[in-house]
């Protein structure tokens, strides 16, 4: 039975080492950027998101080396990308008890907050409260959460959910990985949910309600789905890129000579991407 808690993918986590030049890189691919949030003394790090509808991007940069922040540093001793994905919670507390009762002990609930100006020049505060599923529970290579929004209003800001490259929402989180039926199989057991394969064998998991799918494959496989696309700099088996809903026409201007033509996708490559593949798709 699926999780009655945790409803989908709520937005992708990507570890930049310069959190300022990785905004500034983002806003150049044509992604409107929120002011930069500065997380507590205990989390140490900063973030900027990129809001879609009905979830989102985030940039997140380490400021200041505390414990709760090693395992995000330990990535970035590696490289840049996608080192985790939140779902959205309903209630937090309720979804720690759902995956408690399947067999895994969660971290949290844990409840913090990240001041926010609004766009009247007010300050006003985005508060959460999340939980863990255990860090070693990491499919793909990739460590998974749940976000329960407690002010939404201050997150979800209109002015900032409009994009000149015509970005409307994510429609999956690419991994590579040797065995992606395995890494799959891992995560459907964490979110009680049932995997498919793709006809390029490719295995894919939903999230649950209409949101963004997980997609599995072997790094041959992403490489003939995006041909034509330099991918140097992906792992052997971690979180590749995001496959974006947009408007390709807008895509297409605002990305310029960056953005490459592959199919029916016009991509950004990791290298460009802050190593994330971005796969932009008609919406």
């Amino acid at each position: 039975m699926a999780l009655k808690n945790v409803i989908g993918i709520d937005h992708a986590v990507v570890m930049v080492k310069d959190l300022d030049k990785a905004a500034e890189n983002w806003k150049h691919l044509g992604f409107t950027v929120s002011p930069r949030g500065t997380h507590s003394a205990h989390m140490g790090s900063g973030n900027y998101t990129i809001m879609l509808d009905p979830d989102y991007i985030e940039l997140l940069g380490v400021l200041a080396a505390t414990e709760h922040n090693a395992p995000a540093r330990a990535f970035l001793a590696q490289r840049e990308g996608i080192e985790r994905v939140a779902f959205t919670a309903v209630d937090s507390a309720a979804g720690a008890e759902e995956i408690r009762a399947r067999g895994y002990a969660p971290i949290g609930p844990t409840d913090f907050e990240r001041p926010v100006t609004m766009p009247n020049g007010t300050l006003s505060a985005a508060k959460f409260r999340t939980f863990q599923w255990p860090v070693a529970e990491a499919p793909g290579g990739v460590r998974i959460f749940a976000c329960q929004h407690k002010t939404r209003e201050t997150v979800w800001i209109p002015e900032l959910m409009k994009h000149a490259n015509g970005a409307r929402r994510l429609r999956q989180v690419l991994l590579v990985a040797p065995d992606p039926a395995k890494e799959a199989a891992h995560l459907a057991r964490m979110i009680d949910r049932e995997s498919r394969t793709e006809q390029d064998g490719a295995v894919a998991v939903p999230s649950g309600a209409d949101r963004a799918d997980f997609v599995f494959l072997t790094a041959s496989q992403l490489g003939r789905r995006y041909g034509g696309v330099p991918l140097a700099g992906l792992p052997e088996r971690g979180a590749a890129g995001l496959v974006i809903a947009a408007d390709l026409a807008a895509a297409e201007k605002a990305l310029g000579a960056t953005g490459r033509r592959s199919g029916d996708a016009i991509c950004v490559t990791p290298a460009e991407g802050n190593g994330t593949l971005l796969a932009f798709v008609r919406a």
